[in-house]
């Protein structure tokens, strides 16, 4: 790995980077840059809304993408179809606003999840659908599954979602939560965005009714791209709110009819992104060239000397230095670890602290909730009752998280989250830890060593 580093990641090293934020966004190869370059420099795509050559050639890009990430996911393309999105939340989009909630629905969905998808909650209340959220255990996982998604009413539309690997805290929750749903009479909507750019979705082996994905978290370009991996059953029961240009076959403004496309171009909302999509296939034959699960044992091993040497830091009166929110292990988890340095007294130390402190080292990491409240809630302990009140009392365009941190009496609103990726070498973790040893030492309610010490030369 340390020559493909060398080769498409160069620039890493040679601008001084430490790159820790793949969750956020996996970095582009070099190769697949150049690949794409040449491919535009050579041809002529125009708007594929059209017969003419150029039109033709850039339907064929997309056509042959389509084809590639079922090929990639081993999706039957008689089982599955593909609708491009901007990215894995406008997918979500999709499914939330198309689905057929109604009176009586249930949508059911784990505390673990992003923002995209609670916000889905919005429509199914709508609608009607009485929404619940799967509570997490202090090790953010579900043990009683089946117990928090019985009694659905199986004569009305059900949904269950849930994202195959968490982006808080790189909790892999199990794939096999999709036929256990399905048999309680739910459809599965599965949030494979951080799931993916390490492990292999085999759509062959598993069939969530929609499953959602961005490219760039893939292998980083092009931007703007994602997709809805939806089952054709599943897809024919959506009743989309809005049509416009790519989404239908006819409109009459006189007689105020349309005749809508039923397959995925009906939720393909106007002219495809279709230069950037004919990069997708490169970019999955550069995944495929190195192997996923070659990939995945990577991240993994590199994740087990993360885990180790985090919680091998200590203060000098023996105290742990770091909080690992989530597994402690690399056991049914990924490459993203979710944590929070603490002082001599066991008290957490702002996470903005840290991530100066990163940023003037040329780290790249993340800070904050990470669009994930529900994990996070769990995670920081936040009493229910008085979170609430914080929030009425604090609600509107001025809310920052630190007047709700000292609302809850200092309690944390936030956490640093680390990920690792196809790019991430062990040189990057001893550059992390370089920085986080910074803070051994913090005494309560005072300021890190280092920073003290930077006061002072200034």
């Amino acid at each position: 790995m340390r020559e493909l580093r060398a080769r498409e990641f160069g620039r890493l090293d040679a601008g001084g980077h430490v790159y820790l934020d793949h969750t956020g966004s996996t970095l582009y190869p070099e190769s697949l840059i150049r690949m794409h370059a040449e491919l535009l420099r050579e041809n002529v795509f125009g708007n594929p809304h059209s017969r003419n050559p150029t039109s033709r050639a850039s339907t064929e890009r997309v056509e042959a993408a389509r084809r590639r990430i079922l090929e990639f996911f081993r999706a039957d393309p008689g089982e599955y179809e593909v609708a491009f999105t901007l990215n894995a939340s406008g997918a979500l989009k999709l499914v939330g606003e198309a689905y057929p909630f109604g009176p009586g629905s249930s949508f059911r969905l784990t505390a673990d999840n992003h923002n995209s998808v609670n916000g889905i909650r919005e429509f199914a209340a709508s609608h009607g659908a009485d929404v619940r959220y799967l509570k997490l255990g202090s090790d953010l996982r579900i043990a009683d599954l089946e117990a928090q998604l019985e009694g659905a009413d199986r004569s009305v539309p059900n949904l269950f979602a849930f994202p195959a690997q968490s982006n808080f805290s790189g909790v892999k929750h199990p794939l096999e939560w999709i036929e256990t749903a399905h048999a309680l009479g739910y459809d599965v909507l599965l949030d494979s965005a951080a799931f993916v750019p390490t492990s292999r979705l085999d759509l062959s082996v598993v069939k969530p009714d929609f499953a959602t994905v961005s490219f760039y978290k893939m292998f980083g370009y092009p931007t703007g791209v994602g997709a809805l991996l939806a089952r054709r059953s599943a897809l024919a029961k959506l009743r989309r709110p809005w049509f416009g240009g790519g989404t239908v076959r006819f409109v009459s403004a006189q007689n105020n009819v349309r005749i809508l496309y039923t397959n995925g171009a009906a939720f393909e909302d106007g002219t495809l992104n279709f230069l950037a999509i004919a990069a997708i296939p490169a970019g999955l034959d550069f995944l495929d060239g190195i192997g996923m699960e070659r990939i995945g044992a990577h991240v993994m091993e590199l994740t087990a000397v993360l885990l180790r040497e985090l919680q091998s830091l200590r203060h000098g009166n023996g105290q742990p230095l770091v909080r690992i929110y989530g597994p402690r292990t690399t056991e049914d988890r990924g490459g993203t670890v979710a944590f929070n340095l603490l002082d001599t007294a066991g008290t957490v130390i702002d996470c903005r602290l840290v991530e100066q402190a990163a940023s003037e080292a040329r780290i790249s990491l993340r800070t904050g909730y990470f669009c994930n409240p529900g994990a996070a809630e769990t995670s920081f302990e936040l009493p229910e009752e008085e979170a609430r009140r914080c929030f009425d009392q604090l609600a509107g365009d001025t809310f920052t998280l630190q007047q709700f941190s000292a609302c809850l009496q200092d309690r944390p609103v936030g956490a640093v989250r680390v990920s690792l990726g196809l790019s991430s070498d062990e040189r990057d973790i001893r550059r992390l830890l370089e920085v986080l040893a910074q803070f051994r030492d913090t005494k309560v309610g005072g300021s890190p060593p280092w920073l003290v010490r930077e006061a002072r030369a200034s």
